[in-house]
């Protein structure tokens, strides 16, 4: 378990072990990598992340996941694989599974509702990137990529 003080000044709490909390996760955050360089959708309120949001009412995580990539960034994704949950401990507390998934295939963007466009990547760029929403600044970001690029190295 790695917990940490995010910006917004709540305690998250991020688990590798599934079900490891009492909340259940309402929210996804997906990590797509495609020839070195990570997916991030750019949000017109709070800047440059991971695609991710809410489950819509029946979904499933992996549906709910497969869709926000997809409204967010016009890139279908498959192979999808639970990675983390974390549990942000705000005044409504909520819980988020993450997932990685891989590029199937990239149609050209279409603006939706929150975002204006996507961009890809390198985890340099990623880490040093000037428009970074807030929780892609937070310890819990950088130990997310830390694990992830071990997973990497197992698939």
């Amino acid at each position: 378990m790695f917990t940490f003080i995010d910006e917004n000044g709540c305690q998250v709490e991020l688990s590798f072990k599934e079900n490891q909390f009492s909340i259940k996760p309402n929210h996804v955050l997906v990590f797509v990598q495609y020839e070195g360089k990570w997916l991030c959708a750019i949000n017109k309120k709070r800047g440059v992340e991971f695609p991710g949001g809410k489950l819509e009412q029946g979904e499933t995580l992996q549906e709910a996941a497969i869709r926000e990539v997809y409204e967010e960034t016009s890139v279908h994704i498959s192979d999808l694989k639970w990675f983390a949950d974390y549990l942000v401990h705000s005044e409504i507390p909520f819980c988020k599974a993450v997932f990685t998934g891989k590029v199937e295939r990239i149609d050209p963007f279409v603006e939706e509702h929150e975002t204006i466009g996507m961009v890809w990547l390198t985890t340099e760029e990623l880490l040093n990137h000037s428009k970074l929403s807030f929780y892609m600044r937070d310890e819990g970001m950088k130990k997310m990529l830390q694990e992830v690029k071990q997973l990497e190295r197992q698939w």
